[in-house]
């Protein structure tokens, strides 16, 4: 999965400049725009907060209380920062490599950086991605973790969409924000189970 989504996100980087990707940007765009509303736009913008540091913040230290005092487990807290961590690191290289600009129209927040991919949409795939997969793990109620499970996936959905109806980012952005943190969602799962059981095994040979 994490060769199939590095290679499908090389494919999207590479057509970038074509015609056809424009076009569909610019119709996806200018439907999600046209749907603005002064309701819609107080949810949006809180969203996109959401997927800010602040609102990161916010949630990995809830978690980490979780993750500590509940379930006792300091790896918890320290997967979900690494996570994040790898994530924002690598898109901002993946922004200055790619350098591609913003959005000609009206922005509704202030942003800084560059567009591709888009940050948000990346890290709020890795980030409340890899927290679904841990509530998939956890051993909770069953309604509570599938409650939990689709309020994180319409979240994430919400944070990708907002940034076009802000006017901050092209579809293409999120699309390529949104392959970049689920392939570091699968990779981080991968390296943390072989550690999980390179620590359990103590007949597994070390190098």
């Amino acid at each position: 999965m994490v060769v199939g989504g590095i290679n499908l996100f090389i494919e999207l980087t590479e057509t970038l400049k074509s015609d056809l990707l424009a076009d569909y940007d610019q119709k996806i765009t200018e439907y999600v725009i046209s749907l603005r509303t002064p309701e819609l736009t107080k949810y949006f913008v809180f969203v996109t907060h959401v997927g800010d540091i602040y609102g990161y913040a916010f949630v990995l230290g809830t978690f980490m209380l979780l993750s500590i005092f509940v379930y006792k487990r300091w790896k918890y807290a320290v997967q979900i920062v690494l996570v994040l961590a790898l994530s924002a690191v690598s898109n901002l290289i993946l922004k200055r490599f790619v350098d591609r600009a913003r959005p000609g129209i009206e922005h509704m927040v202030s942003v800084e950086t560059l567009s591709y991919p888009s940050g948000h949409a990346m890290s709020a795939m890795a980030f409340y991605g890899f927290l679904m997969y841990l509530f998939y793990r956890f051993k909770i109620n069953i309604f509570l973790k599938i409650g939990i499970i689709l309020l994180l996936g319409i979240l994430i959905l919400s944070i990708g969409l907002s940034r076009i109806y802000l006017g901050v980012h092209y579809p293409s952005d999120i699309a390529g924000g949104f392959i970049a943190g689920f392939i570091w969602v699968i990779f981080c799962i991968l390296i943390f189970d072989l550690i999980e059981v390179f620590r359990r095994d103590p007949r597994t040979p070390t190098v």
